[in-house]
């Protein structure tokens, strides 16, 4: 007979974590971090604007009454949009040259599209204000070429801050539409021309539909980043192009209206999540923020 110590002994079951906890607890951290840094805060803000002075809507009420706020509102819709379309009207154009250019070129135009992205932007807006201002090389050469007789007005307006603006978005409206055109099937253009279709058709009426999704969601990812834009408009719009978010920063640092300044934010705040979840209807936002 077995000797019972020669017997080898069964160490204790240890419950195992579920698929569910342990997912939980990788992402506990994450969450965490996103609760103090992230939610908390949206959620003084969005207390602070129904409390600041005094608890009610009289912050919010400002928007339908308030000529200034309503003026500055205005002039970031114009700006925004205007800034949208002709970053995308660029960005389309360097996207198609992209898709049709060959493997070596590619890689250069990219580098060319990505290069600025590593460039601070306030740099950005330094560089465009020695370029633009009056004394400026733009200036110089219009004038030393005899287009112009008197330096131009580029800066300190609307003109600058849409310069800058479009520089700054041109990349994010170029890489969503270059991912939606690289998807499309040349073979739908190829057989458009086989039916007797001349470029010109083909593009119009197969290669232009094909890519709307693309040009929707770049248009809409562009607009979001225009709306919150502070340093461009600060430095190229003097203090007089004033948009949401320097507006914001007068009134909570200059005049101390914490609640007027909070209720802006909120407003913006609730109007960019809802161009976000338009977005995610348009398009894959995973795809479209490089996931996998």
């Amino acid at each position: 007979m077995t000797d019972p110590a020669d017997r080898p002994t069964l160490s204790p079951v240890r419950p195992r974590l579920g698929v569910t906890a342990r997912y939980w607890l990788l992402i506990l951290p994450a969450l965490a971090l996103m609760v103090v840094f992230y939610l908390y805060p949206i959620s003084k803000v969005l207390w602070m604007s129904v409390t600041e002075p005094q608890p009610g809507l009289d912050n919010y009420a400002l928007l339908a009454t308030s000529a200034s706020i309503q003026r500055m509102l205005v002039t970031t819709a114009r700006i925004s949009v205007i800034s949208t379309l002709i970053t995308l009207v660029l960005a389309y154009v360097v996207a198609y040259a992209l898709v049709h250019a060959s493997e070596r070129v590619q890689r250069w135009m990219f580098l060319g599209v990505l290069v600025p992205l590593w460039i601070s932007v306030l740099v950005r807006a330094f560089a465009w204000f020695v370029l633009l201002r009056r004394e400026g090389l733009v200036n110089n050469i219009l004038m030393s070429s005899g287009l112009i007789e008197a330096p131009l007005s580029l800066i300190w307006n609307e003109t600058g801050v849409l310069i800058g603006m479009v520089h700054y978005m041109l990349p994010f409206g170029i890489l969503p539409i270059y991912a939606n055109m690289r998807d499309i099937d040349q073979r739908c253009i190829a057989a458009a021309r086989g039916l007797g279709a001349s470029r010109g058709v083909a593009f119009r009426t197969v290669f232009l539909p094909l890519s709307m999704p693309g040009v929707v969601g770049a248009g809409i990812l562009v607009f979001i980043f225009s709306l919150g834009f502070f340093v461009t408009p600060a430095i190229l719009g003097g203090g007089k192009t004033l948009m949401v978010a320097e507006y914001i920063k007068v009134q909570i640092l200059e005049i101390v209206r914490w609640g007027v300044g909070s209720m802006l934010a909120a407003t913006l705040l609730v109007i960019i999540g809802a161009l976000l979840a338009l977005l995610a209807r348009v398009v894959d936002l995973r795809k479209l923020f490089g996931a996998i």
